[in-house]
This record gives C-alpha cells, sequence and structure tokens, in this order.
C-alpha cells in the first residue's frame, strides 16, 4: 500500500498563497491518482482535487475552482496543490491520498491510502 506523507501546511494571511506537497513512497501501475481533501472542525471531510499520474487530468471541488492548482511532478512520486486567495474558510487539515482505481473520483471511499495531513491556517 502507497505511503504518503503531506507537507508546506502553516498560517498565511487571507489574500495570500501557500502550496503543498505529498510525496508518495511509490507511483507503480496501480496508483491511479491522487486527492486532496480537506476537513475542518466540526465540519465533514471536503474535497479539494485530484490528478491523475498518467495523464495529468485534473478535477477541482466548486469552493477552489480557479484559485486552487494540482500538478505532479512523476520523477519525484510529488503531487502538488497550490493555494491562491486563500480565504478564511480555507482554514482545515488538508489531506493527500491515493487511489488505486479510475475513474477519478470526488468521494474519500474511493481513495485506499491517506497521508497524516497538514494543517493550513488562513488569518483574515
Amino acid at each position: 500500500q502507497v505511503q504518503l506523507v503531506e507537507s508546506g501546511g502553516g498560517l498565511v494571511q487571507a489574500g495570500g498563497s501557500l502550496r503543498l506537497s505529498c510525496i508518495a513512497s511509490e507511483r507503480t501501475g496501480s496508483n491511479y491518482a491522487v486527492g486532496w481533501f480537506r476537513q475542518a472542525p466540526g465540519k465533514e471531510r471536503e474535497f479539494v482535487g485530484s490528478i491523475t499520474w498518467s495523464a495529468g487530468i485534473t478535477l477541482y471541488g466548486n469552493s477552489v475552482k480557479g484559485r486552487f492548482t494540482i500538478f505532479r511532478d512523476n520523477a519525484k512520486n510529488t503531487v502538488y496543490l497550490q493555494m491562491n486567495r486563500l480565504e478564511s474558510d480555507d482554514t482545515a487539515v488538508y489531506y493527500c491520498a491515493s487511489a488505486s482505481v479510475g475513474p477519478i473520483a470526488t468521494m474519500a471511499r474511493q481513495y485506499d491510502s491517506w497521508g497524516q495531513g497538514t494543517q493550513v491556517t488562513v488569518s483574515s
């Protein structure tokens, strides 16, 4: 089972930017995509976006479209989440997760492996 490690979280002012990284222990043919989710206190886990390893197809949640971008570096087994124009509502723990099968998915149960999460706090 692939292992994932997130990094890059922190405190940022509203309107600022932050880039998260997710390093996968392996990227074999059985790892189809990597997704980003977030969970704020008292709220359900929310789909942020996802990208496929091979073709780089992306899908974004409605709340982050136009502000967040996901891209990958296959040589480094790393997926990035570039977050721009951050808002206080973006404050959450951000998780990356790996899906072994397609199609690209928005539901947490469709992802097999999860990282430990990284905290993002946006101050207003």
